[in-house]
């Protein structure tokens, strides 16, 4: 079993920094490993289209990387099975999304874990890739890295808040990440993630995250954005999108043209 960056570096108290890809095309992650800036890749699952064997290949990609670590972004319908697939593919951590009671977040944590007596999850052993198919499916080693997934939830529902205690206190959850713009929807404000109730919310979030020993996680379109949330104590984020920085490029040089007169 290959070591979990991510993992190492919330067990040594020490920040981490993420970036998102949507794209599944394993080459993505292939570049972003050879910038050397990141710890883990996300992998938008919830937004992205993909299949088994993308996954497996997203696996392979970040096999070249053993600096660098990774997780996946799972939908709420059948989230067990994604997580799950996603592990065992190779992608080590796992950020659950529309989670809104605490027992939501025990579920979650079942479904990664192992069935052993210790840990009580329902994750069982398979001939996969991320245990070389035939060699340590089932092992003691497998079963503890069972037990080193990072669960990161997605606070992003009314009743998620309103439930934020119970939740912090379910064994197994080590990251928050809160979504302005599902919670804007679900407290009948849709499209106002920047409302002051909103983001009076999240910062609420952070403190009482922070104060339970629970890591929060901030997302970022740069860095530049970040100095807000750590003068809160935060140093966990995970910055910028293949999307949104393709986009970015191409209106970019749509402005350059105009400006150049090649465009009326």
């Amino acid at each position: 079993m290959r070591p979990n960056k991510l993992r190492q570096l919330l067990n040594e108290g020490k920040p981490s920094l993420g970036t998102h890809v949507i794209c599944p095309w394993p080459g993505m992650i292939e570049i972003v490993g050879h910038s050397g800036v990141f710890d883990y890749i996300e992998y938008v699952g919830e937004y992205s289209s993909f299949s088994l064997e993308q996954m497996d290949n997203i696996g392979r990609a970040l096999d070249l990387f053993p600096n660098m670590s990774s997780m996946m972004k799972v939908e709420e319908q059948t989230r067990g099975f994604i997580a799950q697939r996603a592990i065992d593919s190779g992608i080590q951590n796992v950020l659950f999304t529309d989670i809104r009671s605490a027992d939501d977040a025990r579920e979650c944590v079942r479904f990664v874990r192992s069935e052993t007596p210790e840990a009580g999850g329902v994750h069982g052993a398979g001939m996969r890739r991320s245990v070389g198919y035939v060699l340590e499916g089932g092992s003691k080693a497998w079963t503890e890295a069972m037990d080193n997934v990072v669960i990161a939830l997605m606070i992003e529902k009314k009743g998620a808040m309103e439930e934020l205690d119970e939740i912090l206190a379910v064994p197994g959850i080590d990251m928050l990440q809160f979504g302005p713009t599902d919670y804007s929807i679900s407290v009948g404000k849709p499209g106002q993630g920047g409302d002051p109730e909103v983001q009076a919310d999240h910062q609420k979030m952070i403190e009482k995250a922070l104060a339970a020993g629970v890591h929060p996680r901030i997302e970022l379109g740069s860095f530049e954005q970040a100095e807000r949330y750590t003068e809160m104590g935060v140093r966990h984020f995970c910055v910028g999108w293949d999307l949104g920085t393709i986009f970015g490029w191409c209106k970019s040089q749509g402005s350059i043209i105009e400006e150049l007169g090649l465009r009326k």
